[in-house]
């Protein structure tokens, strides 16, 4: 029985994708459960997927958005690489971004093809980031990198294991350019087990349907997430929209890194073309092909209906046009270890822009731009540590309907970047966090509020490399929508303990001794006019000491009683008519 001669049932084809689904999200918990970095068992900085045997993602586990919307490219590249080589028991790794299907060289990919009865039924795969891959700085990101050779290990399709045998002389190459070969030896090894238990699991749900009716219901899977997201362009209005955010620096100097998109919606189809975009520029900021596509895919997905799969059927009616030599399709040898956060981020919000012109009551509020960087180097014990800040995260946008999530890090992350646990990094390296708290009016007014940034200070107890990459600081970066304000800017400041202020670079290394960091993170945009916001929920903010009574009174046009601890709906509705009238 072909796949096109299937009879496809839809409950079960909503069974099919549940497990799909399921599945992915048990090769998450088995990461998290076994690695060894806290980058994977605290942070979450992974994502895990399921392909079809095409290289099409079917299932994506909650994790990194931006990890696993390019995750196809890696898939089809290593069956360009292999094809017909690929045997049982094969495992591939990659990362390089120009050859391979990566977004950037530190976030590995791991693809274990699925055999059933020795055909070929489809991949499970993870996407991870490792602590460290060699090259100019420690920790994976070098912001003085002006060539991809200053990054690190660059890896095309590697056939890592053979047939069910590892090829140690490659694992030993792979450890050998790490300076955190013990935890890469621990995070592969999790990541060996995820696919592991994910391709014996999806091979076990294909033997029970058999083979062919479980694969036409994975075609299915894509073509339904298609015409799912046909439906929802459809509604939109047809038209040309245009959308622009960009960087303020090239890592080296004040400049200004457009990113600009015009969105045509075409019926049920959209394209995207970047053309106008900035060149690709000196610093670490460009991005790969695929990083781009995730980017764009990332804004698709959340700006429609939540309720449409998550695969990459949905991505079928979309068009991209990134010009190459710019900053979103750059040529080798330019660097890119940041673009998954920048210009990740900066395709985002020009795709969201133009998107909410179309529909102005789906737009959300940018998320507040990141000012942290990591700190690395021996602890008293001489072992080294690569610890990022993560604690210091933004705020987030609010939605119409929604207030912005407080604290919640990267947009491309959308909360699957989790913040540790602030003992448990005091037990893993030589700091101590002194504060971690939210920002008193940071967060953007609007009847929906931005979510606040954090006040976060850490002492660094030993010698340390700090890389700094910092947006966000100079210009609010946390946009407001529909009459929203901005969220408020961020601030990075570093103290060498004992000898005073060292003031960091927006992009760059210091080399210091003990430090302390102070992060005061960026904020959400609002949603809407703030003076429509509930004035009970503008009571709460004050109560929780997230808006002052002040900015209750400035920008929501909230009065409050002289307790501070009630409102005077009275009053506050007379400043309210009287500012619609003025």
């Amino acid at each position: 029985m072909t796949a096109t001669a299937t009879a496809i049932d839809p409950v079960r084809l909503a069974v099919v994708q549940k497990q799909v689904d399921h599945i992915s999200q048990q090769m998450g918990l088995i990461m998290t459960r076994t690695a060894r970095s806290p980058i994977f068992s605290q942070s979450h900085d992974f994502t895990c997927f399921v392909a079809s045997a095409g290289g099409d993602i079917i299932a994506q586990a909650d994790g990194i958005p931006i990890h696993s919307g390019g995750g196809g490219f890696a898939v089809r590249a290593t069956l360009q690489a292999f094809g017909d080589e690929m045997a049982e028991g094969d495992v591939y790794l990659l990362s390089d971004p120009y050859t391979a299907g990566g977004n950037h060289l530190p976030d590995w990919t791991m693809i274990r093809p699925v055999f059933v009865s020795g055909r070929l039924c489809g991949f499970t795969c993870n996407r991870a980031h490792q602590s460290d891959i060699g090259g100019g700085a420690a920790g994976t990101y070098n912001p003085e990198a002006t060539e991809i050779f200053h990054e690190g290990i660059r890896l095309p399709v590697l056939r890592l294991v053979e047939a069910g045998k590892l090829r140690r002389d490659l694992f030993t190459l792979l450890l050998l350019n790490s300076r955190c070969p013990d935890l890469m030896e621990g995070d592969l090894s999790a990541m060996f087990g995820s696919t592991r238990i994910g391709a014996e699991r999806v091979a076990a749900m294909l033997a029970e349907m058999r083979i062919d009716q479980g694969l036409a219901y994975f075609d299915a899977l894509l073509r339904y997430g298609e015409a799912r997201m046909r439906a929802e362009i459809a509604k939109l209005p047809n038209g040309t929209y245009l959308g622009e955010d960009g960087s303020d620096t090239d890592c080296f100097q004040k400049i200004d890194v457009p990113v600009r998109v015009a969105l045509e919606i075409r019926d049920d189809a959209l394209v995207f073309d970047f053309t106008g975009s900035s060149p690709q520029i000196r610093g670490f900021k460009n991005s790969s092909l695929a990083n781009t596509y995730s980017a764009v895919y990332v804004a698709v997905a959340t700006f429609f209906d939540h309720s449409l799969p998550r695969n990459e059927g949905l991505f079928r009616p979309v068009t991209i046009i990134a010009p190459e030599g710019t900053v979103v399709n750059a040529r080798p040898p330019a660097p890119m270890t940041m673009n998954t956060v920048y210009p990740a981020t900066d395709i985002i919000y020009a795709c969201w822009k133009a998107l909410a012109q179309a529909a102005p009551e789906r737009g959300c509020a940018g998320w507040g731009k990141a000012c942290y960087g990591l700190s690395s180097g021996r602890d008293t014990d001489g072992r080294f540590f690569v610890m990022y800040h993560w604690h210091g995260a933004s705020g987030g946008g609010a939605v119409k309907g929604r207030d912005g999530f407080q604290s919640v890090g990267h947009m491309i992350s959308l909360g699957g970047l989790t913040l540790p646990n602030v003992e448990g990094y005091e037990q893993s390296y030589p700091v101590h966090i002194h504060r971690q708290e939210l920002r008193c009016d940071t967060a953007g007014a609007g009847e929906f509020r931005g979510g606040a940034g954090v006040d976060y200070i850490c002492d660094v107890l030993v010698l340390t490399e700090h890389a700094v990459r910092s947006e966000g600081v100079g210009r609010p970066s946390g946009y407001g929508i529909g009459g929203g304000l901005d969220g408020a800017s961020g601030l990075l400041d570093v103290d060498e303990i004992g000898k005073g202020s060292c003031p960091p670079p927006q992009y760059g290394i210091q080399r210091l001794g003990p430090s302390r960091i102070r992060v005061q993170s960026s904020a959400g945009g609002g949603w809407g006019d703030p003076f429509r916001r509930d004035p009970d929920a503008v009571l709460a903010d004050v109560l929780d000491g997230i808006v002052s009574s002040e900015m209750a009174l400035n920008a929501y046009g909230v009065v409050l009683t002289s307790d501070g601890c009630t409102v005077d709906h009275a009053q506050t509705s007379r400043r309210r008519l009287s500012a619609a009238g003025s």
